[in-house]
């Protein structure tokens, strides 16, 4: 626990001792505080001391009002897109990215003067290029930070979703689809307007029109990505978006794979070719939870707890992680490495969306990797446990993102209207969930949510795409509808961290 976390949680007790004795304050919508319910006190004492804990003043108590038709337009304002918890300030980077522009990477990763991001429509023809070959959608999209200029370097992929830098220079670009690829890409700022010409099948290499700088790792497991972290070491840990029973009765829900390197990267070099990279050739691996803790028990019920990782055939991921009792979530979304862990390993979380419809509110899961080299089917060296759980007004959780600085989780709802909620990390208190959470952003637009959430390296930036706009009063750019990108500044986070 970091100096932040013991100094927040030391005042929360502190208020909370206080708030024994001394009346709270009334909500406006809620007369419990006035009654004595210690939640509720619990949660007004949260709210007061957001600008301690989160860095910003005054969370949302509510979420932005319905709209009706399409509400995006030409000439407005970010504010006019988004409710933000005050003190905190928006502004538009583009309003050209790709429709359905996602998950997004920092690019260099020290020194970013980009975006990476990820362009998550359908792989379709939707024009021609001045040499008259067919013109795909954009799929992996640079946005410049300074000017929010946005190139295409990547056409022709099927829903692009999970992306990342890698500490070796280069970009990992997926699909969220059933079949969805992972795609290496190296020189992201210079490689512009290449395309996919055809994904080759599962376990097959793909027809890329620059093979020198894009290439299919057919070796990764091939199911529904979305969120992922890519370890120094070329590790690679991500979620397969499946709901359980969408593949027939009783089949389970996706699972957590991970891709191990047969030569691991062990110093810090950038590489000047693909076939140097660690995601060259490696083995894949899907978690499996065990209900025991001296031999891997498995079944339904066994979702948290000690877990090893079971040897898949990366082709057919999904099918042979079923066959081979990997533990099943309810969608596993996006998912991230808590860059404030210190222990051994790495520990990494990732949320279940849930349906909140069937009162399934969501959750964000944590685990702990004691050894990520290391995978075998009898070795319980992960620790998995609930961080979050949804409720009536926060829930189908979707991405994720860590703040620098303070490690405040970023929780980010799937479903219009969308909010963005901060939650604490674990202080010395007892259990090993959240401290509790606030709500900093919602969206306007009803016919949109909010996506690919993400810092700046300082902790004090913000980015986040306003995503499934009812886009038919904006215009279209490259042949293709856009979306709004908008940087959200004003977190205040302690200098030195």
């Amino acid at each position: 626990m970091n100096a932040r976390t013991q100094f927040a949680t030391h005042t929360l007790s502190l208020a909370l001792i206080s708030a024994m004795s001394i009346p709270a304050p009334v909500h406006a919508d809620n007369d419990r505080d006035e009654h004595g319910d210690f939640g509720a006190k619990v949660e007004h004492l949260l709210n007061s001391q957001s600008e301690r804990l989160f860095g910003f003043n005054r969370p949302l108590v509510e979420s932005a009002p319905a709209t009706t038709g399409a509400y995006r337009s030409a000439g407005q304002s970010a504010n006019d897109q988004i409710l933000l918890a005050k003190g905190l300030r928006a502004r538009y980077l583009t309003r050209e990215a790709g429709n359905h522009t996602d998950m997004m990477a920092l690019y260099p990763v020290a020194n970013p003067t980009h975006l990476i991001s990820c362009v998550e429509g359908g792989r379709e023809v939707i024009g021609t290029l001045a040499d008259g070959s067919e013109k795909y959608n954009p799929s992996v999209q640079r946005i410049e930070l300074a000017t929010g200029k946005v190139e295409t370097i990547l056409r022709g992929m099927d829903r692009c979703d999970g992306i990342s830098a890698t500490d070796w220079g280069t970009i990992l670009a997926t699909e969220e689809t059933d079949d969805g690829i992972a795609v290496e890409i190296m020189n992201p700022l210079s490689v512009t307007e290449q395309t996919v010409l055809d994904r080759g099948a599962p376990g097959m290499p793909a027809d890329m029109t620059d093979p020198d700088n894009i290439v299919k790792r057919y070796n990764m497991p091939t199911m529904a990505w979305e969120g992922l972290t890519v370890l120094p070491t070329g590790v690679v840990i991500g979620g397969d978006e499946e709901r359980p029973g969408s593949g027939g009765p009783d089949a389970d829900g996706g699972a957590i794979f991970k891709f191990v390197p047969t030569v691991p990267r062990l110093d810090d070099s950038m590489i000047t070719d693909l076939a140097q990279s660690p995601l060259i050739m490696g083995n894949s691996y899907a978690m499996q939870v065990s209900c025991v803790n001296n031999k891997q028990q498995v079944g339904q019920g066994c979702e948290i707890g000690n877990a090893a990782w079971v040897q898949v055939d990366a082709a057919n991921a999904r099918v042979d992680a079923d066959a081979k009792l990997a533990t099943g979530f309810y969608r596993p979304e996006d998912l991230h490495s808590d860059p404030l862990y210190t222990g051994p390993g790495v520990r990494f979380c990732w949320a279940n969306t849930g349906n909140e419809g069937a009162k399934n509110y969501a959750e964000v899961v944590c685990g702990i990797d004691s050894d990520p080299l290391v995978a075998e089917a009898n070795l319980r060296s992960v620790e998995i446990n609930r961080f979050v759980e949804g409720d009536l007004d926060f829930n189908s959780f979707d991405n994720l993102a860590f703040q620098p600085g303070t490690g405040n989780l970023y929780v980010i709802e799937d479903h219009n209207n969308g909010d963005v909620f901060a939650c604490l990390q674990d202080g010395a208190d007892r259990d090993i969930k959240s401290d509790g959470c606030v709500k900093m952003l919602s969206v306007k637009d009803t016919s949109a949510e909010p996506t690919g959430f993400m810092f700046s390296n300082d902790g004090r930036t913000a980015y986040v795409t306003i995503q499934h706009s009812d886009d038919s009063n904006m215009p279209m750019v490259d042949d293709y509808a856009t979306d709004d990108l908008i940087m959200i500044t004003g977190f205040k986070v302690k200098s030195g961290k």
